[in-house]
């Protein structure tokens, strides 16, 4: 190892003096050789890359989606416009996507310049939808010529929506919808603004200060990112860099080819519906996904095109977030670490069918929700069918997202001389699913997300807002019960103070169509929404709502809980007692669904729990 770093070491001496232009254009022509501490070094720098983008437009993003739930993403994207990385970001951001977005930015401006920026939201062009404003700057050399592009995703307070959200689940279409939509835009040239792109976000975006702090946050981070990398294409030489993306593509793809061959060759196939909205059928969105698993070729297909179409309303994925989706569920049923990028995406292939809602609808189809709601139900029956193909693979449904306790507010702040404000909450949301081999991750917020956001603090809510939040708790008994456990519900209620309205506007799922367990798992518990007028009467709201509460009115909130996997009589029974000591589940609970049963010292009275075991796996 030391003798390999001594000529890595050896290798990169010229390039520190200066030379990098040189040597790149002496060694042109020839197969660059990578051993592989250089291999695993430059891995680091550009992760490092994308976690320096991140750690900017964290401590500088201006609006609370950003610098309290850091709702954002930052990748690395080759010349050939294929995913390098993207570390620590949301997997529904990048996964497919940014891709496809760096690809429409090369065709629909082939004249690159060095010191161009481009905004992209354009759920057409790539993007995942339209709240996802999306920096792209191309890295470009002196010479002119365009080696990697630095890519940043942040979601958007307030994009333009013809209602004071991102999330329009009702719109018939993109009209109707009314956000701001940028294909591949200039928005810097030469290093510089363009103020025109500038003036017309600010006359059209409610909170054009929080906007514009935001949009600045991220055009910083992007900047970084081109820094980091020209740095390292002077300090190694870019057909070095070049060399490095082929080998660690190769690389990544030997570590999926690996993984799937250790799985069981199989074809399984599962459906998830989504509950209605308006501009759906009565009964529902079902999401119907077919996995086909062959080991020996080492190839994983998922088949979307059993899907109804495209619907008026807001809850169509685009394509970008139909692959991402197929492409979660995947990567969360191997059990090996496998780099996400191009390499390892080759094992995989995603079909889609034009014209459909799950990612096939085109130009003015509405995609307002396409990152939330129905790409969790892609994500949740792909996962669900691998455990299909084989017990300790695979995990249950997570929880349906997006309940009034992660409502867009909006108001005008009664504090600050009635200025408006706009938020995406995140203030409690759980959703895990038990797994084939550990319980669930409780606040893995969505399955998109995957735990990359943070929850918000009800300090900082309340400092930032005019709101009050008067409980925040997790449910006990409400867990998809199973071998392994899915995460329990949680309650929120919160409402304005200082004399003010609030507007809040939610697209729920999960009220009629829970998480589903699997292999015997049992469903988490579902959704419920309520406004608690002034006299204390609880009023249940629709799955899909935009309210206005008046000033001592509050929303009450219980979001969805996950999916068990595996039979709750098969959970080791020291787990369960656990769970009773912890306040999880009730004695009650632990003895009717799990079959433990505890003694008056609460310890497990293991004859009884035997016998009541016996007993529910016979029946």
């Amino acid at each position: 190892m030391a003798q390999a770093a001594a000529k890595s070491r050896r290798r990169r001496a010229p390039a520190r003096r200066g030379a990098s232009m040189r040597g790149s254009s002496a060694r042109k022509g020839r197969r660059v050789q990578l051993d592989p501490v250089t291999l695993a070094v430059l891995n680091k720098r550009f992760e490092a890359v994308t976690t320096k983008m991140a750690n900017t437009l964290l401590r500088t993003g201006r609006s609370g989606v950003l610098n309290l739930a850091r709702d954002f993403s930052t990748s690395v994207v080759t010349r050939n416009c294929e995913l390098l990385t993207g570390a620590e970001s949301l997997p529904i951001h990048h996964l497919s996507g940014a891709d496809l977005m760096a690809r429409s930015m090369v065709e629909l401006h082939p004249g690159l310049k060095r010191g161009d920026a481009f905004l992209h939201n354009s759920p057409y062009h790539g993007c995942s939808h339209p709240a996802d404003h999306t920096i792209l700057v191309p890295v470009i050399d002196e010479r002119g010529v365009h080696h990697f592009t630095v890519w940043v995703k942040a979601h958007q307070a307030d994009c333009g929506n013809s209602q004071p959200t991102t999330y329009m689940g009702h719109a018939r279409d993109v009209y109707e919808e009314g956000a701001l939509i940028f294909p591949p835009t200039k928005v810097q040239e030469n290093y510089r603004d363009i103020e025109d792109f500038v003036r017309l976000c600010r006359m059209r975006i409610r909170v054009p200060e929080q906007w514009h702090g935001d949009y600045l946050a991220m055009i910083g981070a992007a900047r970084i990112g081109e820094r980091e990398i020209l740095a390292m294409g002077g300090e190694y030489g870019w057909d070095v860099l070049h060399a490095f993306t082929e080998k660690w593509f190769d690389y990544s793809e030997k570590l999926m080819i690996a993984a799937i061959r250790r799985l069981p060759s199989g074809y399984a196939e599962a459906t998830s519906t989504h509950d209605p909205v308006p501009g759906t059928p009565p009964g529902g969105i079902p999401i119907k996904v077919k996995v086909q698993v062959d080991s020996a070729k080492a190839m994983i297909e998922v088949d979307l095109r059993d899907n109804p179409d495209a619907m008026p309303c807001g809850l169509n994925l685009s394509e970008a977030c139909a692959r991402t989706g197929a492409m979660i569920g995947v990567f969360n049923s191997i059990d090996d670490i496998v780099p996400t990028n191009a390499g390892s995406f080759r094992r995989i292939r995603v079909h889609i069918r034009e014209g459909s809602v799950a990612g096939g609808g085109k130009h003015p189809t509405s995609m307002s929700v396409a990152t939330t709601n129905l790409a969790d139900r892609v994500t949740n029956p792909v996962q669900r069918a691998f455990s299909q193909i084989q017990d300790g693979i695979g995990l249950a449904e997570c929880g349906a997202i997006f309940p009034a306790s992660m409502g867009v507010i909006s108001g005008f702040d009664p504090r600050s001389n009635g200025e408006p404000f706009v938020n995406h909450l995140f203030l409690m949301v759980t959703g895990g699913a038990g797994a084939g081999k550990t319980d669930a991750w409780l606040t893995i917020l969505h399955a998109g997300n995957s735990g990359m956001c943070f929850v918000d603090g009800i300090e900082m809510d309340e400092l930032h807002f005019p709101i009050l939040i008067k409980t925040r708790r997790l449910l006990p008994d409400t867990e998809g019960a199973g071998r392994t456990v899915g995460a329990p519900s949680g309650f929120a209620e919160y409402g304005p103070v200082g004399g003010g309205r609030l507007e809040v506007v939610y697209v729920s799922d999960g009220a009629i169509h829970p998480a589903k367990g699997t292999l015997g798992g049992l469903d988490g518990a579902p959704c419920r929404n309520y406004r608690r007028k002034t006299d204390g009467e609880l009023v249940e709201l629709p799955a899909c709502a935009d309210i206005i509460l008046e000033p001592g009115e509050t929303v009450v909130s219980y979001c969805t809980g996950g999916g068990g996997y595996g039979p709750p009589w098969e959970r080791p029974a020291e787990k369960v007692r656990r769970d009773v000591e912890e306040r999880w589940i009730s004695r009650g609970r632990a003895e009717e669904i799990y079959g433990v049963v505890l003694d008056g010292h609460g310890r497990v009275d293991a004859a009884a729990t035997a016998a009541r075991r016996r007993a529910m796996a016979a029946s």
